[in-house]
């Protein structure tokens, strides 16, 4: 199975850091339409997309979640000189954002350079110390009267980074999580008659907090919840065995939990039959640190949800050059599929 990496590439490159999430929202929605019975946008900004059941009395529904949002930042600051301060949205190692560009989304977009203190004029204990994210400005070569036309304390800024093919892998910036706001789209193409209401959504302010998720779960109130979201490839030199988490290549990944959620032994058994009577590859993944829409999906409802997760192997993460490997990708739209057309067929009493 080939996948639509023109589409992919689309989603991965626009814009939408967490509480920004506009632009991401606009393409999604374009792009569900015309795919399900009815598309819904709550007061956060989740869209909410329902492919009515073929055999549902009653009433039951399957909430699946892909977050929209980027990590990103948000200009705190601009100075004399029109250099510009900025906080992080989401998670950031500071030494990756060294020689970054990025894109500031003001009045137009304008692009900028990550910049901190040369080398050169470093002292020793400076070259020696680990970076921090406060060490950074945004250079836009601009002086500040010029900037200030564009450019004001409360702008987004996203990081700059194209989609590129890399033998059987793609990488770019943000395939945490578009990579899962794209299987989501592809699955509704693909998925002709699910029993059950599947209630697609495609969630915001993951990434500063499972903000989205806790709101649309509630509103919701799924019966059945799966996430989707990547997960740690940790598959490189210097790694032992039992930290690899996942590795590139070895199939779609079945989330057993991770820091913030386990997931419902059901769901998990679920979706290993699934995998297994569809040759489908997948491998296990705990991870034990970071949590994703699962949480929401899982605790949100008014009576909880038997939940799990698909999981999409990817190096690098949170760095501009995240990887992940196509016939992953491929494999996690299956599951997915085979999940939404067959969640009828499964004992969940037991």
């Amino acid at each position: 199975m080939s996948i639509n990496t023109g589409l992919l590439k689309q989603v991965c490159e626009v814009a939408g850091a967490p509480g920004f999430e506009k632009r991401i929202r606009d393409l999604v929605i374009q792009e569900v339409t015309p795919l399900v019975d009815e598309v819904k946008v709550d007061n956060i900004g989740n869209v909410i997309a329902i492919k009515k059941g073929s055999k549902n009395p009653d009433g039951k529904r399957v909430m699946v979640a892909a977050h929209m949002d980027e990590i990103g930042f948000i200009v705190t600051h601009v100075d004399d000189n029109g250099f510009l301060r900025f906080h992080t949205l989401g998670g950031f190692d500071p030494k990756t954002l060294t020689a970054q560009r990025v894109i500031v989304h003001g009045k137009k977009d304008l692009v900028g350079v990550m910049g901190s203190k040369p080398i050169h004029v470093m002292t020793p204990e400076e070259r020696n110390k680990l970076p921090k994210t406060t060490d950074y400005f945004i250079d836009l070569g601009m002086p500040k009267d010029e900037v200030e036309q564009y450019v004001q304390v409360g702008d987004s800024v996203t990081r700059d980074r194209e989609l590129i093919e890399m033998g059987d892998c793609v990488n770019c910036k943000s395939i945490d999580n578009r990579v899962a706001v794209f299987i989501l789209i592809e699955a509704l193409k693909t998925v002709k008659n699910p029993p059950y209401d599947v209630y697609a959504t495609f969630t915001v302010q993951e990434e500063v907090g499972l903000r989205g998720a806790n709101v649309a779960a509630h509103g919701v109130n799924p019966d059945f919840g799966i996430a989707l979201d990547t997960t740690i490839a940790f598959d490189v030199p210097g790694a032992s065995p039992h930290e690899k988490v996942t590795e590139l290549g070895k199939g779609t990944a079945i989330k057993i939990m991770d820091a913030m959620t386990i997931c419902d032994y059901r769901m998990v058994d679920f979706m290993k039959k699934t995998a297994d009577s569809n040759q489908i590859k997948w491998q296990p993944e705990i991870l034990t640190a970071g949590g994703t829409d699962t949480a929401g999906v899982q605790r949100m409802g008014k009576q909880g949800a038997i939940a799990g997760a698909i999981s999409i192997p990817t190096r690098h993460m949170h760095q501009v050059i995240e990887m992940a490997n196509k016939k992953d990708i491929a494999a996690s739209i299956q599951l997915l599929n085979g999940c939404l057309e067959n969640i009828d067929q499964h004992d969940w009493k037991h």
